[in-house]
């Protein structure tokens, strides 16, 4: 079990030891991306010196990190340009490089996502349409065209 360090710096160094590729990341200032075998992350410095993910883990495509799209009969792997079906073999390399950047970074493993990997994004077919305005209820002191 890799020992806690206590800055920015010293997790970087940290993730370097154990095989993640590290580099600048252009989006925002003081933030890394984070890489291990076609998946990657985007930390940056929180509160207190934890690390926050300014990007979520999911799998590189097209040298983006692609967020994981749930559409309740398919995962998918979604980027600003592409949307393509998730692989076991994607999912599995997501959940595992998430367990062990939480765990060298020392953040917060939580039980339902050691489970399996968890989507960032819920679109199920079914319900599409329904995000419509619901029309506000009349309150029984108002006037309506009845009675």
């Amino acid at each position: 079990m890799a020992k806690k360090s206590t800055n920015f710096d010293e997790k970087v160094e940290t993730l370097r030891a154990h095989g993640f590729v590290v580099s600048p990341y252009g989006g925002t200032p003081q933030a890394v991306l984070v890489s291990k075998q076609g998946v990657a992350a985007v930390l940056a410095t929180g509160s207190e010196e934890q690390l926050a993910f300014v990007e979520p883990p999911g799998a590189l495509v097209g040298g983006e990190v692609a967020r994981l799209l749930d559409r309740g009969y398919q995962k998918f792997l979604k980027t600003a340009r592409f949307e393509i079906p998730a692989t076991a073999g994607a999912l599995e390399g997501i959940h595992a490089f998430t367990e062990e950047l939480k765990l060298l970074v020392g953040s917060v493993s939580l039980y339902n996502e050691s489970l399996g990997t968890t989507s960032d994004l819920y679109q199920y077919d079914r319900l599409r349409g329904r995000e419509a305005v619901v029309p506000t209820a009349s309150q029984p002191w108002e006037q309506t065209g009845g009675h």
